[in-house]
């Protein structure tokens, strides 16, 4: 499409899908001082006189990788730009489109209709649309008096860990809201770890489940949970997550109390019960660290679960899981989930990992 820049000069709108376009835009992201990310669905760029002045990328429902050469900074390029990536999310299904940026930048963002979630030193993370308004107030009958606190779990799959947790947390507040990891890209679907923790807690009278939407540990605000990497951005990512819940999410609920297991096993998980250590208490949140429940081999974890579906060792799930869960496990309707984890053992085994 054909537009017209701050100066009047004529600037021309593409999508750059050529190995030499996307070259040329991998120059003026990395010119920008931005990481280059393969992966992403769509890469737009700007081009004024045959010179490619901006670009832009959407990666699912994140816009991300936006440049802008130093020249057209501060003019309509951006928000030409911005309109281009958000118009071709929504065309792909998405009610709301999330990006990155730098604190400088998020009046920019701002002016382009986008909503600051949550912000830390360095990076801030900003939404186009109605989602977290209208999540909470999809919600909002939810909401209890009382002393409330909260868990967030993603149970791939449930396990007596989980259980330990939540009974232990349920014991010490009036409302216990049991938050579900949405994000589908465990082992385990939603739909089925959603299920599962409904089971599991159905004898305790206090405590209220719902997901996290897009708003909690998701592919928009921690997507390094889902990576399980050494990932450099890591602490930021933590950061925004448990900024944005205990600033938008918990205040919602009334909720002053969050409460975790410790984590003796993953670098990840345990630099995140860090990053709310150092954040919640300015919120007003007291996080509680509750002691691991471990079984006579260990440390109860939904990884160990996995091996032992991978190992085909179902009697020894027996001090790990449920009775829910491992019926479940059991089930035909597992079926297609035990034959992958068995599988992926099989490769490990082989590979001598």
């Amino acid at each position: 499409m054909n537009a017209l820049d701050d100066r009047g000069s004529d600037i021309v709108i593409v999508e750059l899908a050529l190995n030499s376009e996307r070259k040329m835009a991998r120059s003026l992201i990395e010119a920008s001082g931005l990481a280059f990310e393969e992966g992403v669905d769509v890469m737009y760029g700007i081009y004024e006189n045959e010179q490619l002045v901006a670009t832009g990328s959407r990666a699912g429902n994140i816009l991300k990788m936006l440049a802008v050469a130093p020249e057209h900074q501060g003019g309509a390029v951006l928000g030409e730009l911005v309109t281009e990536l958000v118009m071709s999310g929504q065309r792909a299904g998405h009610e709301s489109l999330f990006v990155y940026t730098k604190p400088e930048f998020v009046f920019s963002f701002q002016a382009l209709n986008f909503s600051l979630l949550a912000a830390q030193e360095k990076v801030a993370l900003l939404e186009y649309g109605k989602g977290l308004s209208k999540w909470l107030e999809s919600n909002k009958d939810l909401v209890r008096p009382g002393l409330n606190g909260a868990v967030v779990v993603n149970c791939n799959p449930f396990t007596n860990g989980h259980l330990y947790l939540i009974e232990s947390a349920a014991q010490r507040v009036d409302n216990l809201y049991i938050f579900v990891v949405k994000e589908d890209r465990s082992v385990f679907p939603f739909e089925v770890r959603y299920r599962l923790v409904e089971q599991g807690v159905r004898h305790l009278a206090n405590v209220i489940q719902l997901d996290t939407s897009r708003y909690i540990v998701s592919g928009a605000t921690f997507p390094t949970y889902f990576l399980k990497k050494d990932d450099p951005v890591a602490r930021i990512q933590m950061e925004l997550d448990v900024t944005l819940f205990a600033s938008k999410i918990a205040p919602f609920f009334g909720i002053t109390r969050r409460f975790v297991g410790t984590e003796p096993n993953c670098p990840l998980t345990g630099g995140y019960n860090m990053a709310m250590q150092r954040i919640l208490p300015a919120h007003g949140i007291e996080l509680e660290i509750i002691e691991r429940k471990q079984a006579e081999t260990g440390v109860i974890s939904a990884s160990k679960v996995r091996e032992l579906v991978g190992k085909g060792d179902f009697a020894g799930l027996a001090d790990y899981v449920p009775p829910t869960t491992r019926a479940y496990l059991e089930s035909d309707e597992a079926t297609t989930i035990r034959e992958r984890l068995q599988n992926d053992f099989k490769k490990k085994s082989l590979s001598g990992c």
